[in-house]
C-alpha cells in the first residue's frame, strides 16, 4: 500500500477537483462503512437484550455493561486515530481494525455465552482502528473550502444508517428466532464484505490514507517522478520515495493491540475499572492535545480550541441521545404497545433500534441538498448554529418522550406512534450535529492531527455513552421492582429533565456563536 505509481492512480488534486455533487471515491467508502456499521449496530442492538435474557443480568447491571462497552468502543477510536496518524496510515489501520472485528464476531459466534467478553473486547479494539480513519479519508476527498463537504458527510452518514437499519433488525431477529450463534456469525460475514469492498477499491484513493513515511518530499527530477502530497489545503509536487514505515513500529502496534485485549476483558466485565479509565483518558487526552497545540501556529491553535468547544458540547448530546441503547430499550420493552399508525404490528424494541436509522436514510440526502441550496444563496447557517439547532431538536424529542405518559392506559402502556414521532424529531437534531461534526473536525484540524482530532470526536461519544449508561442504570435501579405504571412515570420524569438540559445547551451554543466563529477563522 505504500508505493503507488502516479501513472495508474489519481492524484489528490484530481480527486478533489471532481465534477458533480459527490466524488466517486465517496461511494466506495460509503459501502465499506455501510457493511461495517451493519456489523457494529447489529452487535449493539443485541447487547442489552442478550445480557438480560441470556446472561441473566439485572437491568441496572446490563445498563452499566452496555455503557462500559460502548464507552470503550469510542474511546479506542482516539487510540486508533493516533496510531494511524503516526505509524500505520489510515488504510492499514482500517484493514487491521476490520480483521479484529471479524475475529471478535467469530469468537461470539462460536460461544456467545462463555466467550461474550473476549469477543466484545476484539470488537472494541477493532472498531477503534476502523471507525475514525474511514471518516478522515472522507474528509480528505474535499478541499477545505469546498461547500460540498457537508453534503458529502451527510450522504456518508446515511450509509452508516443503512447498515445500522439492516443490522439492527437482522441480527436481533435471527438471535431471538433462530440462533445467537448465527446472529453473531452474520455480523462477521458482513464485516468481511466491508473489508473486501475496501481492498478492491482503495487504489482509487490515490495518496489518501497512506502511511506517514510512504511519501517523502524531495526535489523532483523528472516528470515521471512527480506525484501529489498534501500539507493542509495546499497541493505540492514531490518526488515519491518508496519509504516503507519502519516495520518494527507497525508490528509493535499490531502486537500491542492484541496484548491489550485481556485487559479490556477485565475492564468491561467489571465496570468499576471503566470508571477509573474514563477518569484518566479524558484529562490525558486534553494534555496531549495542548502539547500538540504548542507545535502549531496561533491561527491553528485557535481552530483547535474551536474544535474542542464542539467536542465538549457533543458529550452532552450523546449522553442524551444514547439513551436509545439503555433506558429507551427498557422503556420500549415494557411501556409501549405494538401498533404503528393503527395498521402495522411491530416489535417496540425493533422500532427503538431501527426507526432512527430509517429516518436518517430518508432525510440525510434531503438535509444535505438543503445545505447546498442555502450555501448557493449564501444563507446557510454556520456550524455553531447547526450545533445549536441540533440541541433544540434534541430537547423537542425528549419533551415528546416525556409526553408519551399522557397517552398511556391504566396499565402504563403508551403509544408507539408518539414514541416514533420523538425519534423523528431526534433524527433532525442528529443530522444537524453528527455529520456536520465529522466534517468540522476535518476542517479545523491541521493535516498532521486529522486522525487524532477525529478520534477525539469519537472519544466525546465515549463519554456520552458512559454517562448514558450511568443515567440508564439510575433509572433502572429506581424502578427495578415497580409496577409498569410507576416505571412509566420514572422514565418520563427523567426524559423531561434531559429535555430541559438540552434546551439550555442549545441556547448557550447559539449565544456563543459569534465568539466561536472568531476562533474558526475562515472555516464556515
Amino acid at each position: 500500500m505504500a508505493g503507488l505509481a502516479a501513472s495508474t492512480q489519481p492524484t489528490l488534486e484530481e480527486i478533489q477537483n471532481f465534477q458533480g455533487k459527490y466524488p466517486k471515491q465517496l461511494w466506495y467508502l460509503f459501502f465499506s462503512e455501510m457493511w461495517e456499521r451493519f456489523c457494529f449496530y447489529g452487535m449493539r442492538g443485541m447487547l442489552t437484550y442478550f445480557m438480560v435474557t441470556e446472561l441473566l443480568m439485572k437491568d441496572e447491571m446490563a445498563n452499566l455493561q452496555y455503557g462500559a462497552t460502548q464507552a470503550f468502543v469510542y474511546a479506542f477510536t482516539f487510540i486508533g486515530g493516533l496510531f494511524a496518524d503516526k505509524i500505520l496510515g489510515f488504510r492499514r489501520s482500517l484493514f487491521w481494525g476490520g480483521l479484529l472485528m471479524i475475529v471478535g464476531s467469530a469468537i461470539l459466534a462460536y460461544d456467545p455465552h462463555a466467550l461474550f467478553f473476549p469477543g466484545i473486547a476484539f470488537t472494541i479494539v477493532g472498531t477503534g482502528f476502523f471507525k475514525p480513519n474511514i471518516s478522515t479519508m472522507v474528509g480528505a476527498l474535499y478541499k477545505k473550502d469546498d461547500s460540498r463537504r457537508d453534503a458529502g458527510f451527510s450522504l456518508f452518514y446515511s450509509g452508516i444508517n443503512i447498515g445500522a437499519l439492516m443490522g439492527g433488525y437482522a441480527c436481533v431477529a435471527i438471535g431471538k428466532e433462530y440462533s445467537w450463534h448465527l446472529a453473531f456469525a452474520l455480523a462477521g460475514i458482513v464485516m468481511t464484505i466491508s473489508l473486501i469492498t475496501f481492498v478492491f477499491t482503495q487504489r482509487s484513493l490515490g495518496p489518501i490514507g497512506l502511511p506517514p513515511s510512504a511519501s517523502v518530499p524531495q526535489p523532483p527530477t523528472t516528470d515521471k517522478d512527480l506525484s501529489v502530497s498534501t500539507a493542509g489545503d495546499q497541493v505540492v509536487e514531490t518526488k515519491t520515495q518508496n519509504a516503507q514505515p519502519q516495520a518494527w513500529k507497525s508490528y509493535a502496534v499490531y502486537l500491542g493491540s492484541l496484548a491489550v485485549i485481556p485487559l479490556i476483558v477485565i475492564m468491561v466485565s467489571q465496570t468499576q475499572y471503566t470508571d477509573w479509565f474514563m477518569y484518566t483518558i479524558g484529562p490525558a487526552t486534553l494534555l496531549y492535545l495542548f502539547y500538540e497545540m504548542t507545535k502549531h501556529t496561533k491561527e491553528e491553535r485557535k481552530k483547535l480550541l474551536a474544535a474542542l468547544f464542539f467536542i465538549l458540547f457533543s458529550i452532552l448530546f450523546w449522553a442524551f441521545f444514547e439513551q436509545s441503547g439503555g433506558s429507551l430499550a427498557l422503556f420500549s420493552a415494557r411501556n409501549l404497545d405494538n401498533q404503528l399508525l393503527g395498521t402495522f404490528t411491530l416489535d417496540p424494541n425493533g422500532v427503538n433500534n431501527s426507526v432512527n436509522s430509517l429516518f436518517v436514510i430518508i432525510f440525510a440526502p434531503i438535509i444535505g441538498l438543503i445545505w447546498l441550496a442555502m450555501a448557493k444563496r449564501k444563507i446557510e447557517p454556520n456550524t455553531v448554529l447547526k450545533f445549536g439547532l441540533g440541541f433544540l431538536f434534541l430537547a423537542g424529542a425528549f419533551f415528546t418522550f416525556y409526553a408519551t405518559r399522557f397517552f398511556a392506559d391504566e396499565n402504563g402502556i403508551t403509544s408507539l406512534d408518539v414514541f416514533t414521532i420523538a425519534y423523528l424529531i431526534i433524527t433532525f437534531g442528529e443530522l444537524c450535529l453528527s455529520p456536520i461534526g465529522l466534517s468540522i473536525m476535518t476542517k479545523l484540524s491541521p493535516a498532521r492531527l486529522q486522525g487524532v482530532m477525529m478520534g477525539m470526536w469519537f472519544l466525546a461519544s465515549a463519554y456520552g455513552q458512559y454517562v448514558a449508561g450511568i443515567l440508564g442504570a439510575g433509572l433502572s435501579k429506581a424502578g427495578e421492582n415497580d409496577s409498569i405504571q410507576q416505571k412509566l412515570i420514572t422514565f418520563t420524569d427523567g426524559y423531561r429533565q434531559l429535555a430541559i438540559y438540552a434546551l439550555i445547551a442549545g441556547i448557550v451554543m447559539i449565544i456563543s456563536a459569534p465568539a466561536i466563529r472568531k476562533l474558526m477563522g475562515e472555516v464556515k
